[in-house]
């Protein structure tokens, strides 16, 4: 952990007040020190790195769609 930096957006945090301690919901454990945007995203996306992936890939442009297979029934793409 380097001080003054936001461990997921590599920015500095311009003040100690900015630094957010993140942990994991579920174990409690803490991991890193975040600044507040990055904290509250990953904390409104459920820690779920799957969603967090699909919305890095919507944010390129590479939209995630499940691909119709039969009428009513879809499959997601790996």
């Amino acid at each position: 952990m380097r001080r003054g930096l936001c461990r997921a957006a590599h920015r500095t945090l311009r003040t100690p007040s900015a630094a957010h301690v993140d942990h994991g919901r579920r174990t409690g454990r803490v991991r890193d020190v975040l600044c507040f945007n990055c904290n509250s995203a990953i904390g409104k996306l459920g820690d779920d790195p799957d969603i967090n992936r699909r919305a890095a890939d919507y944010l390129e442009g590479n939209a995630w769609k499940p691909i119709l297979v039969a009428p009513g029934v879809y499959r997601l793409p790996s």
